[in-house]
Order: structure tokens, then C-alpha cells, then sequence
């Protein structure tokens, strides 16, 4: 299924090409961050996420896990810079920028977020280290389920008067993350060789029209809003992303990570799950809909960004001599 590899990775286009739709006529996106499953409570925003995280444990075994459970020297380094550096750039940023408290709140609650599944991709495409990315992301999911509410309470305590319950949010993100990659990790078990072939071609694509959705829902209902903060609000995300690929290529340098590892990190780091944190700013937030914009904003930039970047280094083959865990390696 070649032809699902190269849509993968023309995410950005689907992004963009779904953002502008949504400006064009919002009604075809709105519902889907509205409405709720019929004959149900169930919002789809949720549902839809708990489906990407569902795909991302069926692309998963059991092996896989142990190896990001002893967390390995590239590992550590690349986790905590997700869980440092962004959330501290989302408050400063946020601050400098003296944004209106709900737009601050959504700064702040992105940056707290782990990696984004679609760095997956850029990982590969900028010749970066992709099973250092896949274990990132898997390792940050993880620990985000406590450490995205109670790093977004900390810091949205220091900018905003906005109560944060960071205790709900650990409840549901053990539903809409923890649960659905549980059981996508344990299905990936007794899958025949072919169906997980399949599975792992597809999922991409699903989590890439989910994702397009959810923007595009929430870029379509606060076209106002966008508006009326349109030049200060695309700024401040910018910078926190171009900052988070730039200072998470420094940290991985600093720490004398060879340069696929470095990309990656860079990466992982500057590329947030922005369907998480609107998933959890329209639950959590829905009095403040600036944090969910914001969310918004976040994922056409960072997918934006990170196009860039890996059409720049996938022209720069790394060819030096990286530190690993049980001595030195040559990247090829």
C-alpha cells in the first residue's frame, strides 16, 4: 500500500488544505466538534482521539513496551525535554505575549501535551532515528496522563485566574489515552501477520483525517475569535513551535546525542498532540473557548514547521558517530 505512505506523508497538505476549507465553510467541520454520537452523550471529539490512541496501541507489542519501560539513555533525554522545555515555553510565551487568559490557559495546556502521532512521520521523512520517535511518543503518551494535568495546573496557576482540576483531567485521560492503547497494544497480539500490516498501514491515515477534523471543527466555530486576536495569537503559537524544535535540538546536542537523535528530539519536542489538548481544553474549558483555538492553531503550525524542517534535513544524510546505551554506532 504504497499509495497510503505517500498520504501519510502530505499530512501538512491535509491539514492545511482542511484548515482553509473549514475558513471557507465552517459548517462542514463544525459538527464534528458539536455533535455527539447518536442516542448518546458521547461528544465525537473524544471518541475520535480514543480511536487515534487505539490505532497507536494496534502499531504496538509488548516488546516495544519493555524497551520504552527501561527507558534507554535517547529516551530519557527526549522525554524529559517534552516535559521541560514546551511547558515552560508555553508559560513564558504566553506571558511575554500578555494574551487574554483563555488564550493563555491554551498556550499553556499544548505545551504541556506529549508528542504528537504525526511525528512519526516527519521523523522519517527528516532521516531522523523513527524508533527513537515511536518510543518517544509512546513514553510521553504515558506519562502525560498524570503529568499534562498537573504541569498545566502548576503553570496556569502562575498566569491565569482559571481553576484547573487537574484530577478530571487525569480521569479522562485515563479513558481517552491509557485505555484505548491497552487495548490496541493487547489486540496487536493476535493479530494474523497480515491484518497488522494492514492495521499499521491504515492507522496513519485515520489519525491524519481525525486530526484534520478536530482543527478543522474548532478553526470553523472561533473564526470570530481567530479574528480578533488573528495577529498576536498566530505569532505567540508560532514562536512556542519554533522554539520547542529549537531548543529540543539544543537540549539533544548539549547532552551529545548524535544527529538523527538529535532531529528527533528536536521533533518530538516541537510537534504536540494538539488533538489531545483540544480534546481536553473543549471538556475541560468550554467556559474559555480561546484554549481550544489555540489547540487548534497549534496543529496546523507545528505540522507546518516540521514539513519544513524534514524537507531541509532529508537532503543532509547524519553520517557521524553517536553514544548508544551499549557503546558507539555509525548512523547510516
Amino acid at each position: 500500500m504504497s499509495w497510503a505512505r505517500t498520504v501519510a506523508r502530505l499530512f501538512w497538505v491535509w491539514t492545511l488544505l482542511g484548515t482553509l476549507w473549514a475558513w471557507l465553510f465552517p459548517a462542514h467541520f463544525v459538527w464534528f466538534v458539536t455533535e455527539t454520537v447518536p442516542g448518546t452523550d458521547l461528544k465525537l471529539v473524544p471518541l475520535g482521539l480514543g480511536v487515534i490512541m487505539l490505532g497507536m496501541g494496534l502499531t504496538l507489542n509488548f516488546e516495544d513496551v519493555k524497551r520504552a519501560l527501561a527507558l534507554p539513555r535517547a529516551v530519557a533525554i527526549g522525554v524529559g525535554a517534552q516535559f521541560l522545555i514546551m511547558p515552560f515555553l508555553g508559560w513564558s510565551v504566553a506571558t511575554l505575549f500578555g494574551l487574554e487568559d483563555g488564550l493563555k490557559l491554551g498556550l499553556i495546556l499544548v505545551s504541556c501535551c506529549p508528542g504528537g502521532t504525526a511525528s512519526n512521520v516527519v521523523s522519517y521523512l527528516a532521516r531522523a532515528n523513527v524508533a527513537l520517535s515511536v518510543l518517544m511518543t509512546m513514553c510521553s503518551t504515558l506519562l502525560a496522563i498524570v503529568l499534562t494535568p498537573y504541569l498545566t495546573k502548576g503553570y496556569a496557576a502562575l498566569a491565569v485566574p482559571i481553576p484547573v482540576d487537574a484530577w478530571a483531567m487525569v480521569l479522562n485521560m485515563l479513558t481517552i489515552v491509557l485505555l484505548p492503547v491497552v487495548v490496541g497494544i493487547l489486540l496487536n497480539r493476535f493479530l494474523a501477520p497480515r491484518a497488522r500490516d494492514f492495521v499499521g498501514e491504515v492507522s496513519p491515515l485515520v489519525s491524519i483525517a481525525v486530526i484534520v477534523l478536530i482543527v478543522g471543527g474548532i478553526v470553523g466555530a472561533k473564526k470570530e475569535l481567530i479574528l480578533e486576536h488573528f495577529n498576536v495569537l498566530l505569532l505567540a503559537v508560532f514562536i512556542l513551535h519554533l522554539a520547542g524544535f529549537v531548543f529540543g535540538y539544543l537540549w539533544a546536542r548539549l547532552l551529545r546525542l548524535g544527529e538523527s537523535e538529535r532531529r528527533t528530539v528536536s521533533i518530538e519536542v516541537g510537534m504536540q498532540n494538539s488533538g489531545l489538548g483540544a480534546t481536553l481544553a473543549d471538556l475541560h474549558f468550554a467556559a474559555q473557548p480561546g484554549a481550544a483555538m489555540v489547540c487548534a492553531i497549534s496543529g496546523l503550525y507545528h505540522c507546518l514547521i516540521g514539513s519544513v524542517l524534514a524537507s531541509i534535513w532529508r537532503s543532509r544524510r547524519p553520517c557521524d558517530k553517536v553514544p548508544s546505551d551499549t557503546g558507539e554506532q555509525e548512523n547510516s
